[in-house]
């Protein structure tokens, strides 16, 4: 009977925990020691990818569902007429450590939805850390959901036992918070992202000088956004996230696309969910603002404040700035070479490195990695000219969109023809 109800918790809790996509488990290397379970250098299982691109698994789920806010946009609102459960702190910790020994997960994601108050939530979240940590040795990865308007106290204790740490800011804008979730403070969110920074620049001030200080929160911390559930343009979206990234040292911000689940006035009507693409061109900004080095309102202002969804967006910018090309990939400085449309990191790279012994052409590009269907209407090489430079941007953005399309359809055919 005990096995029975656990069960079902699992269920519901793992069901709800869906909807939070923060879950990457990405910069710790809390390794392991004293014979104890787990390393993090390495139905409620979801995958997650660590920076050198290995797949983990972690065990996801919600302490409960019950929470106190009645939110438009949550599934566990507090009127939503759903099946309630909740955990009980050695509940969650029994169940980490058995899937651990069954080699089903690698670490744990706990969120929860908040009953009573922030601070009796995030008391229990981090005792369930605690107890995995110092009663069952268990080293693996553990990311906790901090909770809006913790104490700055209970925050600091989460950093000595949890890997990542993250408060989803779930609203891009303060304007869209009110709306939907008129119960709820901005400052709430705040508060802890501050407290965790701090900690974190603290803890490895203190690490230089003495060896033995404890880690804190090694993987830093995360926020999500909602997107599509309060009408924000994209631009709104990644100033945001910008704004998080400068202030508060995240290490990721994720892009969750609205689903429907109410008639609520305030929401989107129920059969318009967020297009997959537009968190994939999202994700494609987010990426270009943290390793291309392009400022938001590059690639987004007044004149274009949604992505083009039709063409990433380097490509989309590249053809609103055709006067910055073309690019001799011969002599251009690296930070130019990333502004290429079809050049990545490692192909900017690996250009730098092969031009030092003889001057590139095509066939060397190609042999580099560089996708030539979108970068021969941007660069100049040791081959000859693309006889094409007058081409209007419309004209090469449908020429990049045919090859595409063609190119996958070869691929397609190629692939069922192995049937």
């Amino acid at each position: 009977m005990m096995f029975e109800r656990i069960k079902e918790k699992l269920e519901i809790l793992a069901d709800a925990a869906k909807y939070d996509v923060s879950c990457s488990s990405s910069g710790s290397k809390r390794r392991n020691k004293n014979k104890g379970l787990g390393n993090s250098d390495g139905m409620g299982i979801c995958h997650s990818y660590t920076q050198d691109g290995r797949c983990v698994s972690l065990l996801k789920i919600l302490l409960t569902n019950h929470c106190i806010f009645d939110c438009a946009y949550c599934v566990t609102r507090r009127s939503n007429d759903i099946k309630r459960a909740a955990f009980k702190v050695q509940e969650v910790v029994d169940l980490t450590i058995n899937f651990y020994r069954r080699n089903y997960i690698e670490g744990l994601f706990l969120s929860s939805g908040i009953f009573k108050d922030a601070d009796f939530t995030m008391e229990r979240l981090i005792r369930v850390a605690k107890k995995l940590r110092l009663e069952e040795n268990f080293n693996g990865y553990i990311h906790l959901k901090s909770i809006p308007g913790a104490s700055d106290e209970l925050m600091r204790e989460a950093g000595l036992y949890a890997d990542r740490l993250s408060v989803n800011i779930e609203i891009p804008t303060i304007s869209g918070l009110k709306k939907l979730a008129p119960e709820k403070n901005h400052s709430d969110f705040i508060k802890p992202m501050n407290k965790v920074k701090n900690e974190i620049i603290q803890y490895n001030s203190e690490k230089k000088l003495i060896k033995s200080t404890p880690k804190y929160a090694p993987a830093g911390q995360s926020t999500q956004m909602i997107v599509g559930a309060s009408g924000e343009s994209d631009r709104e979206i990644m100033l945001s996230a910008n704004y998080y990234y400068k202030n508060y040292n995240m290490k990721r911000v994720y892009y969750s696309g609205y689903v429907p689940i109410s008639n609520d006035p305030r929401l989107p009507s129920l059969g318009s969910q967020v297009p997959m693409l537009r968190e994939n061109r999202l994700y494609q900004t987010d990426w270009l603002m943290r390793f291309y080095g392009f400022d938001v309102n590059e690639l987004l202002n007044q004149q274009f404040p949604n992505l083009d969804v039709e063409v990433d967006p380097k490509l989309s910018w590249a053809l609103r700035n055709q006067h910055q090309f073309p690019v001799d990939v011969n002599s251009a400085e690296k930070e130019m070479l990333l502004r290429i449309p079809g050049v990545g990191l490692k192909s900017a790279h690996k250009i730098v490195q092969a031009r030092r012994f003889r001057k590139l052409n095509f066939d060397h590009l190609k042999a580099i990695g560089v996708a030539l269907n979108r970068a021969r209407y941007f660069i100049i090489c040791d081959s000859r000219g693309w006889e094409t430079r007058d081409l209007a941007p419309s004209k090469i953005k449908s020429l990049i969109l045919r090859n595409s399309v063609g190119k996958f359809r070869k691929e397609y055919s190629s692939q069922l023809s192995l049937f």
